[in-house]
């Protein structure tokens, strides 16, 4: 029997019709396998759960839209999947019935989130039971979840390349619940989350608290866009080891409330351990982001605490409120900072290659084991252990704005960034200032084209071609003729982003003893494989010369699978 193979961009499948949509209230776990419909619009009534070894398939253009108020929230516990199916045409949707689809409003906290709990390396020795070498024993109730006496609000293990499913196309509006002081949901929690777990195209607007929190683990993000955020827009913590590409985050206030619970913090804030001479500690890798902060009353692009290893390059810095880089050293809940206990102090982490293991916790291991640091820190393949590369900051007026990154060589010749002075991006557009808690002036951004100008439009060096990242040579997000925003995010459905995305070739044929794609010059495409068009997963990059390209030619090429190829 013949099979077809499919290459098509994301996004060719319609939304169904929400307006004759049936309303389904969801008000219990998930303990089997169950694949949602388009046609209903979901209202989650309570905190659930898709339970240890049950899925949640949620397929394109599905609305979950729970009652404003009330607090519905979904969590995966380790050894549940979900996967989201969403579209460029059709996402899946997740947000509160104050939401009119097509306007933005000032609101967050409206319903919870999504929160994901996986069985990968954390380090968690500050909480009881565990210890500070990585013995993939220690785990940690995740925050903002409510302990239930099934032991499935914990996220950690030894398990690395945990698969907790897939989420594509995924737009999450207006959430974070608030459970107590400094226990508040994220707009998306991830917990310990493995590799083998896909994330990309994933979109927060409005939340009360961060916008993606990430805790251990070594999950990959790619396409992220995070918006008028509470607290930091992405925030990091427990021995993350992944790696990010292509991103946006803009700074705002969701609501009017206090810095931290309403109006933006730290774009990225990162902490390397739970106390700074755990392991593993966070050791990351983080290319091509455009991170426009709030010029007034925003804090740092960057904050470093507990011993924080991340590398950042191909990225556009502009209008941050404080400090491009800021070492913040330790986070106030028990742990000490850079350089304690014979860890690296602040300023080597600078200047200490990637290859270079810390001896401090690393407990025992077997070469080739979980614990074995080669095998932890896989996610940076070059430079230094600290670092901002091939980036561009414009516009950032605050006094102190350069004098950390400066004292760290940032804006040396070696580094190939450049300040500026024009725009590089090709929009933005603010309101005029507007006062929240009385004395705060907020700029919001009304309108952005976020495709690269001027200097960001070509950069010196790219992202690893490691299998994972694209080599792509503009800086921030976002080339110059592909805003990817557009088609299934809030931004796009509220009027607030311009431009276009690329329309690429697409074709659905038999399979046969050659088969073929068109490309486009120049672009780079992500060739995914599954087993049943539901499920993909990706196999190999493409870089198109605008020639035809032969499926049959890859490595991974299985003639009982099914293909796409997803322009980047």
């Amino acid at each position: 029997m013949n099979k077809k193979l499919v290459l098509a961009l994301m996004g060719m499948t319609a939304a169904a019709g929400i307006a004759s949509a049936a309303n389904i209230d969801v008000s219990s776990d998930i303990t089997t396998s169950v694949t949602w419909s388009s046609n209903n619009v979901y209202n989650l009534t309570k905190q659930l759960y898709v339970r240890s070894g049950a899925t949640l398939t949620i397929p394109a253009g599905t609305l979950i839209k729970s009652t404003t108020g009330v607090g519905g929230s979904l969590a995966v516990s380790r050894g549940g999947k979900i996967y989201v199916n969403g579209t460029a045409s059709a996402p899946v949707i997740m947000t509160s019935t104050s939401d009119n689809m097509t306007s933005w409003h000032v609101g967050a906290n409206e319903w919870g989130n999504l929160t994901i709990m996986g069985k990968g390396l954390i380090s968690a020795s500050l909480a009881a039971g565990n210890t500070a070498t990585p013995t993939g024993l220690n785990v940690k109730q995740m925050e903002g979840l409510t302990a239930d006496g099934i032991n499935d609000v914990v996220y950690g293990g030894n398990n690395d390349n945990d698969d907790s499913g897939s989420i594509h196309y995924l737009s999450l509006r207006y959430g974070g619940k608030v459970i107590g002081l400094a226990n508040e949901l994220n707009g998306l929690s991830l917990g310990g989350i493995g590799r083998a777990t896909d994330i990309d195209h994933v979109e927060i607007m409005n939340n009360v608290d961060d916008g993606i929190e990430i805790w251990g683990g070594t999950v990959n993000l790619k396409y992220v866009n995070i918006w008028n955020i509470g607290d930091d827009s992405m925030d990091i913590d427990q021995g993350w080891r992944g790696k990010a590409q292509f991103g946006l985050i803009v700074q705002g206030y969701s609501v009017d409330a206090a810095q931290g619970s309403g109006w933006g913090d730290n774009c990225f804030e990162m902490d390397g351990a739970e106390d700074s001479d755990a392991q593993p500690v966070t050791t990351a890798a983080i290319y091509n982001f455009t991170t426009i902060g709030q010029p007034l009353q925003g804090d740092q692009g960057t904050a470093w605490r507990d011993g924080a290893r991340v590398q950042f390059g191909n990225c556009i810095w502009m209008d941050l409120g404080e400090a491009l880089v800021k070492n913040d050293n330790a986070d106030g809940d028990g742990s000490h900072g850079y350089g304690y206990n014979g860890t690296l102090s602040w300023i080597n982490t600078w200047t200490t290659p990637y290859t270079s293991y810390s001896p401090v916790n690393a407990g025992t291991f077997t070469p080739g084991a979980f614990n074995d640091p080669a095998v932890m820190y896989t996610a940076q393949s070059a430079g230094n252990l600290v670092q901002i590369k091939d980036s561009v900051f414009f516009q950032n007026a605050f006094a102190s704005a350069y004098t950390e990154a400066d004292a760290r060589g940032v804006r040396g010749a070696a580094n190939n960034n450049v300040t500026v002075s024009v725009l590089p991006i090709q929009l933005l557009q603010r309101a005029p200032s507007i006062n929240i808690q009385s004395s705060k002036a907020m700029l919001m951004v009304t309108n952005i084209n976020p495709c690269a100008a001027n200097d960001a439009v070509t950069s010196v060096a790219t992202a690893p071609n490691d299998g994972f990242f694209t080599p792509a040579q503009f800086r921030g997000g976002f080339s110059a003729d592909n805003n990817w925003l557009k088609g299934w995010t809030a931004i796009d459905a509220y009027g607030m982003t311009s431009g276009s995305a690329t329309v690429d070739p697409s074709t659905t044929i038999q399979m046969t003893a050659s088969t073929f794609f068109q490309t486009i010059a120049g672009k780079v495409y992500t060739v995914e494989q599954s087993s049943d068009m539901q499920n993909w997963s990706p196999v190999a990059m493409v870089t198109g010369d605008g020639s035809i390209k032969s499926a049959t030619d890859l490595a991974a090429f299985d003639s009982a699978k099914f293909y796409r190829a997803i322009i980047q």
